[in-house]
């Protein structure tokens, strides 16, 4: 369900102590359904996001209560490095007893903030804040799920400089359109950041939960993303990341296998997947409804594995049950 980095070495100096327990002991991994919801009297929430780059990957599960909007437990699952993993749980730590709307403020700099040791010093390395970015974007994506609009909506919608009324969107698509990289470039087309200077980066007079520089690298790793999007488009099933491999299987899963199971009151959740030393990509499954007790859970498996192989064009797929 959740692979850790390999840190071996002086890297772990790196990493802060809050980093590598949560790494290693996540408090609030796991999951829920409808029928924990209904036990609760709350709304099931359930969203995805991953960057494409980095093969991550997290589900966030929230419980809402659906008189007051107010979270009253969160879970995850994650497909990703150990920082992602940590940076997930505190994420869902982070969320809960707060309204939706309340959640939509914390960002990526909430989250790896909470993992420092000490507040004057990162809890990771510069080339992992990705995986926070990632844990800010699972929330609007939860938040946008609850409410019933475009996730796009709440964060165009958001103000960043407050001076010159300027929106999360208006600055995403400037820097989108003139391919900016810095914010003297981002000003050359508006005045986001030219009076208190306060939205510019963290430090200013006035604590923002978001900043142009923090916007203008989101929005060019996006852009890298979807160019490798685009080059992955004729990919090969061995060529693809990792976070491809898992929504390739689970789009095989969901269209293919679920529907046969569904029919004799079965189904199947993929729980991990992984590549092995000799070079297989191992998915584990579980089964739920009859195919939990049936006794052709082995042909079942082998069905499943035949299924994804062909239907991916590949013979490096092997599937367990756990």
């Amino acid at each position: 369900m959740a692979r850790a980095d390999l840190i071996t070495g002086n890297i772990w100096e790196e990493y802060s102590n809050k980093v590598i327990d949560r790494m290693s002991n996540p408090r609030y991994l796991g999951e829920f359904s409808e029928e924990d919801a209904k036990r609760k009297d709350a709304k099931l929430v359930v969203a995805d996001f991953g960057s494409e780059a980095c093969g991550d990957a997290v589900r966030l599960y929230w419980l809402v209560d659906p008189k007051t909007d107010r979270i009253i437990d969160a879970r995850f699952k994650s497909f990703g490095c150990g920082t992602a993993i940590a940076s997930s749980d505190v994420m869902a730590e982070l969320t809960i007893g707060k309204t939706v709307d309340e959640a939509m403020k914390i960002t990526n700099l909430d989250v790896e903030k909470a993992l420092r040791d000490d507040p004057d010093k990162p809890a990771f390395p510069p080339q992992k804040m990705h995986c926070s970015v990632m844990a800010y974007d699972v929330i609007i994506e939860a938040a946008s799920k609850y409410k019933g609009v475009d996730p796009k909506e709440i964060k165009n919608s958001e103000i960043v400089c407050e001076c010159a009324r300027v929106t999360k969107g208006e600055i995403e698509e400037i820097v989108r359109k003139h391919k900016v990289k810095t914010v003297e470039e981002l000003q050359k087309y508006t005045d986001a950041g030219k009076y208190c200077k306060s939205c510019i980066k963290p430090g200013g007079h006035e604590e923002r939960p978001i900043y142009l520089v923090d916007i203008i690298e989101q929005v060019n790793k996006q852009m890298e993303e979807e160019l490798l999007l685009n080059q992955m488009k004729t990919e090969k099933f061995d060529e693809m990341t990792h976070l491809n491999k898992i929504k390739s299987i689970e789009k095989v899963l969901k269209e293919d296998v679920s529907t046969i199971l569904a029919m004799d009151g079965g189904s199947v959740e993929l729980v991990d997947a992984r590549e092995n030393e000799n070079g297989e990509f191992e998915v584990l499954i579980k089964y739920f409804g009859t195919c939990s007790t049936c006794n052709a859970a082995m042909f079942t498996g082998y069905m499943i594995e035949k299924s994804l192989n062909e239907r991916l064009d590949t013979d490096k797929i092997k599937v367990i049950q756990v």
